[in-house]
This record gives structure tokens, sequence and C-alpha cells, in this order.
């Protein structure tokens, strides 16, 4: 049974999985989501995936996979056995098809991301990426994700709602990092929203990382988050 809390995801974004536990402890039963990314994943990442996925929390593994067909399918086929909820590729259609073959009939969800919730159109010009709005092309790139088979899409809030409406987004997730709770530092995130704000755009899901384990009471924190929630 999904619980309300998961709409939270908090971001372990910590060099090992011992400081991820101790973070996982202090923040007790009120977070049920937790994201793990590249960051850890010399630390001790995937263990602590599992550990935490055994325990009974939600795991979304941030792994942004982006390679050439087979390898992306070998890739999630190894990721899928541990039956982690989320796992994250690039929107490219053919990354996704290929993540979508590697996992298989287990229950992990492809997630695609659009472009990273730090990135805009300057960044878009250095890698020399299309001319147009970066919110129109966030679009696109998500509704050819849902057409590859991905199960949902990571965007930052300012393009959730153009999402949701799509035709092709129907019964799909949308998760957005880049959230930040009123009064908190933007730190490198340059296409950001309150919690409430991420979820009343249509996102199904919020991350937040920094805004939790860098708080004096990272319990409090999160929980002051749920409670912004509509």
């Amino acid at each position: 049974m999904t619980h309300p809390n998961d709409r939270l995801i908090v971001a372990l974004d910590l060099p090992n999985a011992l400081e991820g536990l101790r973070l996982v402890d202090r923040l007790g039963p009120d977070v049920t989501f937790y994201k793990i990314g590249l960051g850890m994943l010399t630390g001790g990442g995937l263990a602590l995936a599992d550990e935490l996925k055994q325990k009974g929390k939600r795991i979304f593994l941030d792994m942004k996979l982006f390679d050439i067909g087979a390898t992306v399918q070998a890739a999630v086929r190894g990721l899928a056995q541990y039956e982690l909820d989320f796992l994250t590729v690039h929107g490219d259609p053919n990354v996704v098809s290929a993540a979508v073959k590697g996992r298989g009939d287990k229950p992990t969800q492809i997630m695609a991301v659009t472009f990273l919730t730090s990135a805009d159109r300057a960044d878009l010009d250095l890698a020399l990426i299309q001319k147009g709005a970066l919110a129109d092309l966030v679009v696109e790139r998500a509704r050819l994700a849902f057409l590859a088979g991905a199960d949902g899409v990571i965007a930052s809030p300012n393009e959730a709602r153009m999402i949701r409406d799509l035709a092709e987004a129907d019964g799909k997730l949308i998760v957005t990092p880049g959230v930040r709770p009123l009064g908190a530092e933007s730190d490198d995130q340059k296409r950001i929203a309150t919690p409430a704000g991420a979820i009343n755009n249509g996102a199904d899901h919020i991350v937040v990382g920094r805004p939790v384990w860098q708080a004096e009471d990272p319990r409090a924190a999160a929980q002051a988050i749920l409670a912004e929630l509509p």
C-alpha cells in the first residue's frame, strides 16, 4: 500500500552508506522514500539501497544511465534484481526502450531524465542542444520518453504542469527535484519551486536533499515539508 508520505523523497546525498544509515535513523518512520545517487555509489550505495528496501523503505536509485542500448539493457537487468522502486536513465528514447527491455518483469519503474534541474538555456547551448525554449524541449523530451515506455519522468517543478497535460502522460509519474522549502537556499538548482508548488503543478513526488540533511534537526525539517504538502 502506498503511504501518503511517499510523496516526499529524501535524497541521501552523503559520502557513504554509514552516514546514510545514520540519517535514516534520525528521520525515523515519517520518511518512507529515499533517493540514492551516483555520489554514494562507491560508498556502499547499492548495499544501502538493498538494506533500506529490506526494512520496508521505498528506494529511488538515481543512476541516470546513458550508453548504447545493449549496455543499458544489461545494466538495468542487473539493477532490477534488487527490485528497487525507481531507476533513472537519460531521456533519449533509445536508452529508455533499452532500459524497459532490461527491466523485464521486475517491478522497478524506469524514470527518464529530461534535462537536469541545474540546467538553463545557456547550458543547453553549450551542450549543442537544438534551439527553443527550455520548457518546450523538456515537454517534448518527456513525451518521447513516454512513447518509448518510460513509467515516469524527472522534470523541474516549472515544467511539471505542462508535462501532466500531455495525453501521453496519462497514468505516468512525474518526480520533481529542484524543490526548496520556503526560506531555503537554492544552492545549484536553477529551476525550483516550493514543495506545495511542485505538487500543485502536477508532480507525484518531490525530491529534497540539502534542506533536510543540512538542517540542525533533519526530522523536524522533513516533518515541516510533509506538513506543507497539499
